[in-house]
């Protein structure tokens, strides 16, 4: 009966005794390392082959960010947002009016629709890569003489200017002939302002230049043996 009565004590539970902390080495080395650490000298790079990170930081693979290795510039005119209403709401997309050019005498434009702003811009871009177009610029990086272009309702007059004088023109026919490499023009909008119209009659005046000897041909200034190359000379001076 006594060894019933009596009153076990508790036993007193075991605590596990706290792990060592890692080295702050160690720790650098782990996952996500922030810009500057020691273990990271740069964006993608991770001790030990560890390569977790934000994914614009990841190098390689499928789905990395490559960049465009040619010589061409790039310039966002114009995005438009669409919306068409259909049964159960409205259709929402958009629109984005780019340019390329290599500011050597080379330009394109193209005009692309998607769903999102940066597939649309993508998409405007591989266009006007493959749809691209010479200009003649003569002394000054300018124009050999006055031009207009006219699309629909829209008219853009373009004449040369002096060496300093800049590019005087709006947005859109800025941008086609700053990337086009032509450096001093004046420039005048007629009509319609509609920013696909001034890009398209800005490239019907350019396709319509003609160059400096046949201008000064026309102009009676000049003859055409005038502009003739001379013959190369034979060899031993001859």
């Amino acid at each position: 009966m006594e060894e019933e009565n009596k009153i076990t004590a508790p036993v007193a539970e075991e605590k596990p005794e706290p792990a060592e902390e890692a080295p702050a080495e160690e720790k650098q080395g782990r996952g996500y390392e922030p810009h500057g650490s020691a273990a990271a000298p740069r964006p993608g790079d991770r001790k030990g082959g560890d390569h977790k990170g934000r994914p614009s930081e990841r190098r390689g693979g499928r789905g990395g960010f490559q960049r465009n290795t040619d010589d061409y510039s790039e310039r966002v005119v114009h995005i438009n947002r669409i919306s068409k209403t259909v049964q159960g709401g409205k259709h929402m997309r958009f629109s984005a009016l780019v340019v390329v050019g290599d500011q050597k005498g080379r330009y394109g434009y193209a005009l692309s629709k998607s769903g999102e702003v940066p597939d649309a811009i993508k998409k405007g871009l591989e266009k006007a890569r493959k749809n691209m177009r010479s200009v003649q610029i003569v002394k000054g990086d300018t124009i050999a003489h006055d031009i207009e272009g006219v699309f629909g309702s829209t008219k853009v007059v373009l004449k040369p200017a002096r060496p300093g004088t800049g590019i005087v023109a709006g947005g859109p026919v800025r941008a086609i002939l700053e990337l086009a490499g032509i450096k001093n023009v004046v420039s005048k909008v007629y009509g319609s302002r509609a920013p696909i119209n001034v890009i398209r009659a800005t490239d019907a005046g350019l396709a319509a230049l003609k160059s400096y000897e046949r201008i000064m041909v026309l102009r009676g200034k000049k003859k055409p043996e005038d502009f003739k190359k001379p013959a190369p000379k034979a060899e031993g001076g001859k």
